[in-house]
């Protein structure tokens, strides 16, 4: 990594992205430790200090590593990039069941637009409920379970339709940081915030873990970290590359073809989408019962029994079989095998032993379902592997899941796919100056 980073650094454009990244960064973190009007910040923090992250997180724990800690603060980019992420989800599944969506995601530059603009307004949308349901929580003493007190000063209508609006307002600003880290940076910017808020989170969990448990089960951790560390990199490198010929053909007075090539599949092709929806799904029946009426009742206490609990064996076994289902979704959705085939024949390119047009695309889907399986069972192993661990400290897994296994797949990822661009950008500088 220091190797192309430093060669980036002497280029002023490369230093110039980078320093433009880096500084957007810190304006998003900067906004995850600023309270919100009407929290009582004080308040929180004792909260938080009280209940040390145990009940606190439980199942908000993941989405509120993602967030850097922000969200349980109730801080001004307490929402995050999750809404923005959820509806660019979303969108690219309704592809596959909305004729207009995939007639835009097929014109080009000009309907990927479009589509981005239907992401950002579904993404407020979501980010106004998501607001609303998160000061209906706090007003009702249910955010940090287990805290004495009123976390929000001011609990009139008036000053809840404030802090709704100034979350709603951080979680839009939050999406244009991003957006702007895409285009004026180097990466994909929505990415980079979550590696941010993981990032942030790893020094204080790492201290909550050498206080309470000492430094044979803190370095013990940290080997643990580094066996998974390299794990998750072995995996996610991993491809299968399918070998693709092309004919030889004339257009014009030019002749293109006659050359060789791979189509690389790779073991883990939904990334860490799965991870992330089927943790926003665990959330909402919890949410819900949370936000229920008052008192006891039989669906409230199976919920708060079964899903609420990331160490109860029911929740990790149902985390598991949605992330099995989720990881086979989207890749049925985002890799065509009857469209690549198509695209394939129509530039004049074959695979060896299967003719083109339907066996082509039996045989990819073939190949993709193969892969498919292990890639899932690996995506839900990494994910459910922290609750199935003893306790890192004295909260629980949650005070210990920046070191878990869905923090190291979101950080080898981005981390991975950065380091790739700025070595892309590098070789066109050197391929353009050679050319000169």
């Amino acid at each position: 990594m220091l190797s192309t980073l430093l060669p980036a650094l002497r280029t002023p454009e490369l230093r110039r992205k980078i320093l433009c990244t880096l500084g957007l960064l810190g304006l998003y973190r900067l906004g995850a430790t600023l309270p919100s009007p009407g929290v009582d910040y004080p308040a929180i923090r004792t909260c938080l200090h009280i209940v040390s992250g145990g009940d606190a997180a439980g199942i908000y724990q993941l989405i509120d590593l993602f967030s850097g800690g922000a969200m349980l603060q109730l801080s001004v980019f307490a929402i995050g990039i999750m809404p923005y992420i959820s509806a660019g989800i979303i969108t690219q599944l309704l592809t596959v069941v909305i004729p207009r969506f995939e007639q835009l995601r097929k014109e080009g530059n000009a309907g990927q637009a479009t589509l981005t603009q239907y992401t950002r307004y579904l993404a407020l949308t979501l980010a106004v409920l998501q607001a609303s349901a998160l000061v209906a929580l706090a007003a009702h003493g249910q955010l940090l379970r287990g805290c004495p007190a009123q976390i929000l000063a001011d609990t009139s209508l008036f000053g809840m339709v404030v802090t709704v609006a100034v979350l709603t307002a951080g979680a839009a600003l939050v999406m244009w940081i991003g957006e702007l880290i895409t285009e004026r940076g180097i990466g994909n910017g929505m990415s980079l915030l979550i590696l941010a808020g993981i990032a942030a989170r790893i020094p204080s969990q790492g201290t909550a873990i050498l206080d309470s448990r000492g430094v044979g089960v803190f370095a013990g951790v940290c080997v643990a970290m580094f066996a998974m560390l390299v794990g998750v990199i072995f995996v996610e490198q991993g491809q299968r590359r399918i070998p693709v010929q092309y004919a030889k053909r004339v257009v014009g007075r030019k002749l293109y073809g006659n050359s060789s090539t791979y189509l690389p599949l790779k073991v883990n092709q939904a990334g860490v989408i799965p991870v992330i929806f089927a943790s926003s799904l665990l959330y909402v029946p919890t949410l819900l019962a949370r936000l229920g009426p008052r008192g006891s009742s039989t669906w409230q206490e199976l919920i708060q029994k079964y899903l609420a609990a990331p160490g109860n064996p029911v929740y990790v076994t149902i985390y598991f079989a949605l992330i099995l289902f989720f990881t086979y979704f989207y890749v049925a959705t985002t890799f065509d095998p009857a469209e690549r085939a198509e695209e394939m024949k129509r530039f004049g390119g074959f695979i060896p032993g299967y003719r083109p047009g339907k066996p082509t695309a039996k045989y990819l889907g073939a190949v993709l379902n193969r892969i498919t399986l292990p890639g899932a069972v690996y995506l839900g192993v990494v994910a459910v592997l922290p609750n199935l661990a003893p306790q890192l400290g004295a909260g629980g897994p949650a005070q210990g899941l920046a070191f878990g296994g869905t923090s190291v797949l979101i950080v080898v990822s981005v981390g991975l796919d950065t380091v790739k661009q700025i070595q892309a950008q590098q070789m066109n500088r050197n391929y353009a100056g050679f050319l000169r």
